[in-house]
């Protein structure tokens, strides 16, 4: 039997052909839509996706205001009254803007503004060292020296100085005594016994040598050769006298204010005090005597 295949019959067949390939291109637009809608390039943004964060904008830093000029001072500014009686750190900051003015500008005007005022700051501090002689001598307790300081009364305040500690001395050698630590080789040692010698046979002390690695050194935290220290014998209190190599007269005026100290005649307060000057105006524990104004 024959079939006529007529072209009416194949059209439908190429119609569900290119069905499947309308579906390809409209679904390829939608996926195209969505990649462009950001959902596809969002999700690479995930765990294994590693991106910079973004910096943060620098602060823009705010304009410094400038700096105004300083203006020069002038006298015409001031009268001499208010200069003699201003404030002393206000005079003094402005003598240094004068001054600063001269320098900058070197003219016989700003320089001669300086001058007068270096001429009232000289004023002023001549009046106040007369003010203060005036009240010095007006209260002689107040600072002024108990001895003359005319060559005889240094003289004489020397002459009651020593007699003072050299009395002192041999009234304490019984006790009193010396430790004197060295070391064999020690060429300062030889010089510090020399000293000692003419100590002992001046004033009869007794004075006992020790190694410098000696125990007794260690305890009494004696580190360096020559040294002395000066020990009580009623009591375990004891006193660094000298590290080096020292003279007759500073061993004397060290062992002279050790002493007193050890013996309670005497305070770390008034130190260098000496015995006749006790109680008086260089006695910083003599209670006062007036009310302060």
């Amino acid at each position: 039997m024959r079939v006529d295949l007529k072209t009416p019959d194949i059209v439908p067949v190429r119609i569900l052909l290119l069905i499947p390939l309308l579906v390809c291109i409209l679904s390829g637009s939608t996926m195209a839509a969505e990649l462009d809608s950001g959902y596809y390039r969002d999700v690479k943004q995930g765990w294994w996706w590693y991106h910079n964060q973004p910096r943060e904008e620098q602060k823009k830093e705010e304009p410094k205001p400038e700096k105004k000029s300083r203006r020069l001072p002038s006298m015409k500014d001031f009268t001499r009254e208010q200069l003699w009686r201003m404030h002393p750190d206000d005079f003094q900051e402005l003598l240094m803007d004068f001054q600063k003015k001269a320098v900058m500008q070197l003219t016989e005007e700003s320089v001669n503004e300086y001058l007068i005022m270096q001429e009232i700051a000289s004023k002023r501090s001549l009046a106040y060292a007369n003010v203060a002689a005036y009240v010095q001598q007006k209260n002689p307790r107040l600072g002024v020296p108990e001895y003359s300081l005319a060559t005889p009364g240094m003289v004489a305040n020397t002459r009651m100085r020593n007699s003072d500690v050299e009395s002192r001395i041999h009234a304490a050698k019984n006790d009193y005594a010396l430790l004197y630590f060295y070391s064999p080789a020690c060429e300062f040692c030889r010089a510090q016994d020399g000293i000692l010698r003419y100590f002992r046979e001046k004033y009869g002390w007794e004075i006992r040598a020790y190694g410098i690695t000696s125990s007794l050194a260690s305890r009494l935290n004696v580190t360096m050769a020559p040294s002395t220290v000066l020990i009580y014998r009623n009591s375990r209190d004891s006193f660094p006298v000298s590290a080096g190599v020292v003279s007759l007269t500073e061993i004397e005026q060290r062992l002279y204010r050790g002493i007193r100290l050890l013996a309670g005649e005497n305070s770390p307060q008034n130190f260098s005090l000496y015995g006749f000057q006790q109680g008086g105006s260089f006695d910083v524990d003599r209670p006062q005597e007036e009310e302060l104004p």
